[in-house]
């Protein structure tokens, strides 16, 4: 497993994490026991980055969390958290001080410890990125020792750009796979020069990138992959990464055709976004112990070849992009 310096925090973490939404909920049937087995085989592969949020579940997934690390003991991964989605309405005046450290503070005891190593704003209605208040809300938070770090999660790439005007904002995390290619552009560019961690998340698309779906595979009625198709729920980005289905098992087919021998359509999806150095972490999830292990495996595929990432590039510039590229 390969490290990368988590931008200017002084952490170290894993390039391959652990999304920790799946052991939440909004995927169907993931039960406690499949969720601490696919978290304790992330972990016990290498992996030292968790991403959760307090929605997760209302909760569920952080306290999963919280339990597994109780009992492994040892040293902690680090453990990043999300805040601002449980407001209702969701809307920016809700991003305040008051609110926004009452959601830290219940994640914190889900959690079980005094202090975030990172918060990430999750996902605000883009106005939020123009309300320095807000920014200046966390400063205040993070002197009174809750939170260590923080960052913001994205929908679009401008929200991305406009997030790291702030100086404190440490990450950014955003959707990027072989199916959202437009972050690679400007964003990734002005993330080095100001040493943001980035945090690649929806690696594959909702599991399209596994390979593994069908024109006939059916989801369960809680499963986001059902309930979410139009954006009913929350973005329609987050769910197959905004590509339609039939769209996107067709790419897939072409995609298929780039897979190394030895390695997994999934593995290739993965390594693709670690071929991007401007990527810190990937944070593919996991239903069950096996996803999580191969998941991890992709850290020690061998780069892609000039080829592979050219025939990638191509399967995005015909069937996808026209659907993705200028809304995200």
């Amino acid at each position: 497993m390969k490290h990368h310096a988590f931008g200017r925090t002084g952490f170290t973490v894993s390039e391959i994490g652990f999304g920790a939404w799946q052991i939440g909920g909004s995927w169907g049937d993931v039960s406690e026991a499949d969720g601490r087995a696919a978290l304790n085989a992330a972990l016990d592969a290498g992996v030292t980055f968790i991403d959760t949020a307090d929605v997760y579940g209302d909760g569920r997934s952080e306290k999963i969390i919280a339990d597994v690390l109780k009992d492994r003991g040892g040293e902690r991964p680090m453990v990043a958290s999300k805040a601002g989605r449980r407001l209702s309405p969701h809307v920016a005046e809700g991003y305040t001080r008051a609110n926004i450290e009452a959601f830290i503070d219940r994640s914190l005891k889900n959690l079980d410890i005094d202090c975030l190593d990172l918060v990430q704003l999750h996902c605000p209605p883009t106005e939020v990125y123009y309300q320095p208040e807000m920014f200046d809300a966390l400063e205040e938070i993070q002197k009174a020792g809750k939170i260590a770090n923080y960052g913001v999660s994205v929908e679009k790439v401008e929200e991305a750009l406009k997030a790291i005007e702030y100086p404190g904002v440490k990450s950014v995390q955003l959707i990027f796979n072989i199916f959202r290619q437009r972050p690679a552009g400007l964003f990734f560019e002005q993330a080095q020069k100001k040493d943001i961690a980035v945090i690649a998340r929806v690696p594959l698309a909702s599991g399209l990138l596994s390979g593994k779906m069908t024109a006939s595979t059916n989801f369960a009625d809680d499963d986001h992959r059902n309930f979410n198709r139009a954006g009913e729920a929350f973005d329609v980005g987050e769910t197959f990464a905004g590509v339609p289905y039939e769209t996107g098992l067709h790419a897939v087919d072409e995609i298929r055709k780039l897979v190394p021998a030895g390695a997994s359509m999934a593995q290739l999806a993965l390594r693709w976004i670690l071929m991007h150095e401007a990527v810190t972490v990937v944070i593919p999830g996991a239903r069950n112990d096996a996803q999580a292990k191969g998941n991890a495996g992709a850290s020690g595929l061998a780069p892609l070849s000039a080829d592979v990432m050219a025939a990638a590039k191509d399967v995005y510039d015909r069937l996808i992009a026209p659907h993705v590229h200028h809304r995200w």
